[in-house]
């Protein structure tokens, strides 16, 4: 019966994929059928060879920020200086709005602490790259949405772990500096070596197209992540792992290049094509992780997780936009922030409950909220792509957002966290 059910799933999943329509849920799919793989199989998830498989969570949340990074450029965190005023509203919303709903939904749903922690812990992570796709669909400020996910994300490793602390200590135990340097570790460090590939990858200077200047750039990236891996790892301490897999990423993209674009004379937006893919498998894969970890406790609080992840998310939007409003930011730029308040990063928030709070408990609120987004996200979307922004009376927009082009992000990863 369970192998009709997941068979049965993944058909489901295979048929959205391949729909216009439906696309867009495809991901949710795919993670009721790896929930349900894990839930009917937990042992295929739990230690493969003996090796433990929650060792690969970091890893791939690694791999997916990386992948963030490429679509990321210098101009996304500068841009900030064009239009202070709607991303600091922006990101003041983003690390009030969810964290205080989060830990509100938490008490008013009476969670176990560690699920409750759990429940803060996705409030209080920053926002993720999907609100930049949802924003591009809705006809927002995209612009404005992908400097607020570069600079909520630069500045995480604050305040998630201030929130948490404020927060979340009652319930689970929070060490400031632990949070902040894995934060540093699975977060920063990866976003920062994907800006590196995407000036490698994507720079139209002369050396960049050259196959010589590339192995160059290849054997040095190698070379640097060996090196790391042979420093002593009291010296670089939980930075360590980050920095490896960050140059050896590297790497592996300008290899890429090389091979499919001088090589092959292949297309020149394969990382846009291949991110998605990679993206969605991870995540999924760390779901079945989690979910392989918790089975027992999903089935006991799994529908009050869902109703508090739908309450989350639901007053995240609600919240960021009448907040931006009555800070008289004009509508597109309220329903912009909106989408980056109510969409958090669910891959991150995984990492650190199972990473830094070594609780699957935790991770389960970050499980549910991360595939629900996407959901949520898209029919908002829809819903405001037909129905576009009229001008605000005495509200019309500030110079600096006016001027700014709205155009799609660098790659649509309809199935990131």
């Amino acid at each position: 019966m369970g192998l009709i059910l997941v068979v049965t799933l993944a058909l489901v999943a295979l048929a959205f994929l391949c729909h216009p329509t439906l696309r867009s849920v495809a991901f949710t799919a795919w993670v009721f059928t790896f929930v349900a793989a894990a839930m009917v199989w937990p042992a295929g998830f739990m230690t493969w060879f003996g090796f433990d498989l929650k060792f690969l969570i970091v890893p791939l949340i690694q791999i997916i920020m990386f992948g963030m990074g490429t679509t990321l450029s210098a101009a996304d965190f500068t841009r900030v200086l064009a239009m202070p005023g709607p991303v600091v509203v922006g990101i003041v919303l983003q690390y009030t709005v969810m964290p205080f709903v989060g830990f509100g939904l938490a008490a008013a749903f009476r969670f176990e602490p560690e699920v409750a922690a759990g429940v803060i812990l996705i409030g209080s992570a920053p926002g993720g790259v999907a609100s930049n796709v949802i924003n591009y669909l809705a006809r927002c400020n995209v612009p404005l949405s992908v400097t607020m996910t570069a600079i909520s994300t630069l500045i995480s490793p604050v305040m998630t772990p201030l929130m948490m602390k404020l927060l979340a200590g009652r319930h689970v135990e929070i060490s400031f500096v632990k949070m902040m340097l894995d934060i540093c570790n699975m977060i920063i460090v990866p976003v920062v070596a994907g800006l590196v590939a995407n000036r490698v990858l994507y720079g139209r200077e002369r050396p960049f197209q050259r196959a010589s200047v590339l192995i160059g750039i290849l054997l040095a990236s190698l070379a640097v992540a060996a090196g790391v891996w042979l420093v002593p790892a009291p010296l670089l301490g939980a930075l360590q792992g980050g920095l490896i897999l960050g140059f050896a990423l590297v790497g592996v993209a300008v290899l890429a290049k090389l091979v499919v674009v001088i090589l092959l004379r292949g297309p020149k937006n394969w990382m846009d094509r291949a991110l998605p893919v990679l993206s969605m498998a991870a995540i999924c894969f760390i779901i079945a992780i989690i979910t392989a970890r918790s089975a027992d406790d999903l089935k006991r609080v799994g529908a009050a997780l869902l109703a508090a992840a739908m309450l989350h998310n639901l007053l995240g939007y609600c919240l960021g936009y009448w907040g931006a409003r009555a800070l008289r930011l004009n509508v597109v730029d309220a329903r912009t922030v909106a989408v980056e308040v109510g969409m958090q990063n669910g891959g991150m928030a995984s990492g650190l409950a199972m990473y830094t709070l070594n609780s699957a408990k935790a991770a389960l609120a970050a499980a549910i909220f991360g595939p629900w987004q996407n959901v949520s996200g898209s029919i908002l979307a829809s819903w405001w792509r037909r129905r576009p922004a009229l001008p605000s009376p005495g509200l019309a927009p500030s110079p600096a957002t006016a001027a700014l082009p709205v155009q799609a992000p660098s790659t649509k990863p309809d199935c990131l966290p």
